[in-house]
């Protein structure tokens, strides 16, 4: 299983590659308080909690879609996220060069290539550090631009299923229970309207009103994400 995000970091905090100076570059960053700042310190649990469960649905997903086993996808996801952690410090978000989601299918791809090289017989008989060496080389590379489209097309489809998951997982976490029940029996279920009132003994007024709500804010969500993704 998918370790905690705060045991992930906590082992982040150990290693020996320590921050470097990171030139000043605000016009680049969408606010002073973004993800992206918060990110750059690895002891902040919250906001790399925070990231984790923004995207490790869909790091998880292209690498299943790629062919890995479950157990190959949940190492593709945690050695993403560290991939993404030891370059925080040094890194300057610039969507004009490349976007963000452009960036980490990158990484990704990185990761889910080494765990196919790992099938590989003559990898497994390699001694540890000849093994090692032939890890993909840092996340710096810039994307192929030869990438398989069919494959670049499955990616974007499970990266726009991502942001509506996620925009629902935000919107879960500040409204009521309840309310995201309705919402949730509507939208993702696809219960009618005098279904779901039965069914929680809730006025139906109250259940188009939810719905409209909750709907409206999921969408403000995923355009966030859009803007901003970190």
């Amino acid at each position: 299983m998918l370790k905690d995000p705060v045991e992930v970091f906590r082992y982040i905090g150990d290693m020996s590659c320590g921050p470097k100076s990171v030139p000043e570059r605000e016009e680049l960053l969408p606010t002073r308080h973004s993800l992206l700042d918060r990110l750059r310190n690895w002891e902040d649990q919250a906001s790399w909690r925070d990231f984790f469960n923004t995207y490790w649905k869909f790091i998880y997903g292209v690498a299943i879609k790629s062919g890995l086993s479950d157990s190959e996808a949940e190492d593709v996801v945690q050695e993403t996220v560290l991939s993404v952690a030891k370059k925080m410090p040094d890194f300057v978000y610039d969507p004009a060069h490349c976007s963000f989601k452009g960036w980490l299918m990158h990484v990704t791809r990185l990761r889910i290539m080494d765990q196919l090289r790992r099938r590989q017989p003559a990898f497994q008989q390699m001694p540890a550090g000849d093994a090692d060496s032939q890890r993909t080389a840092t996340v710096e590379r810039v994307p192929d631009p030869s990438a398989n489209a069919q494959q670049d097309a499955a990616w974007d489809e499970e990266w726009e299923r991502n942001l509506v998951d996620a925009a629902m997982e935000r919107v879960k976490l500040r409204v009521k229970a309840e309310h995201y029940q309705i919402f949730h029996l509507s939208a993702v279920k696809g219960l009618k309207t005098m279904e779901i009132a039965r069914m929680l003994k809730v006025n139906v007024g109250q259940v188009y009103l939810v719905r409209h709500r909750l709907a409206k804010d999921v969408k403000r969500e995923i355009e966030r994400l859009k803007e901003k993704p970190l």
